[in-house]
């Protein structure tokens, strides 16, 4: 899909790899709503810097992506403010860092909250914007996913347990939404300067990295052009890439 002239929502988008999406994605020429849940300053600096590096049209939009109806809220608001929605990149999340073995401290409620912000609202988000993008007649989404979907490790059991149903959304929507909209996912490993890794433990922290290949982390801006890469891409759909520098191999 050509890209410049599109319009891209970005869920997270002031986050550490959110921003580094929106900036990967303006510099091609894309139009960015940047989606935030609670830093409004942070979001619409963002956007500020975004329109004056690459004069694309950006605006940042408040949302509860746990909320059905704020969703549909949102997706009206940008398809009003930029006139279409060609792609959407789930990046948006949430983790607590809990030991697999310590269940007493995984409970309903945070693995309510870790799931509905991780799995139902890309869901949800996806659902809202399908029709839109199949009417336009081409469209991309891309989940942002993580290795803990890939095998039993990372800050939680629910946020695995969120990671890997991300992936099989994206597999079953590519097939929901097929051919008009292509439906990819990227899998980070760890990545430095995050709130989802400012979450985890310390050892967490150093075996991610010292276990890889290549002995260190994976570089957020590789997985910012994976998103471009796969919002170009005409035939590539229902995948997920891994970006960990060499760790988990699926």
């Amino acid at each position: 899909m050509e890209l410049r002239g599109k319009v891209a929502l970005v869920t997270g988008g002031n986050g550490g790899l959110g921003q580094r999406i929106c900036h990967a994605l303006a510099r091609e020429g894309v139009h960015i709503a940047v989606m935030y849940a609670a830093s409004k300053d942070q979001a619409e600096a963002v956007a500020r810097e975004l329109a004056s590096t690459y004069q694309v049209n950006a605006a940042a939009f408040a949302c509860d992506i746990t909320s059905p109806a704020a969703i549909d809220i949102l997706v009206q608001a940008v398809t009003q403010r930029f006139g279409r929605l060609d792609i959407l990149v789930n990046d948006a999340a949430f983790n607590k860092a809990i030991p697999f073995p310590d269940l007493d401290s995984l409970t309903t409620e945070v693995w309510d909250k870790i799931i509905a912000v991780n799995l139902t609202g890309p869901m949800h988000l996806t659902k809202a914007v399908a029709p839109i993008m199949k009417a336009q007649g081409s469209g991309r989404i891309v989940n942002i996913s993580s290795v803990a979907g890939l095998g039993p490790q990372g800050s939680s059991i629910a946020y695995a347990v969120s990671k890997a149903g991300l992936i099989h959304l994206t597999r079953c929507m590519a097939v929901a939404l097929a051919p008009q909209v292509l439906v990819n996912c990227v899998a980070p490993g760890l990545l430095e300067g995050t709130r989802a890794t400012a979450n985890l433990r310390e050892e967490q922290l150093t075996s991610a990295a010292t276990l890889s290949l290549l002995k260190k982390p994976a570089d957020k801006e590789d997985c910012a052009e994976m998103v471009v890469t796969m919002c170009r891409s005409e035939t590539m759909t229902g995948q997920t890439v891994v970006i960990d520098s060499g760790r988990v191999f699926h």
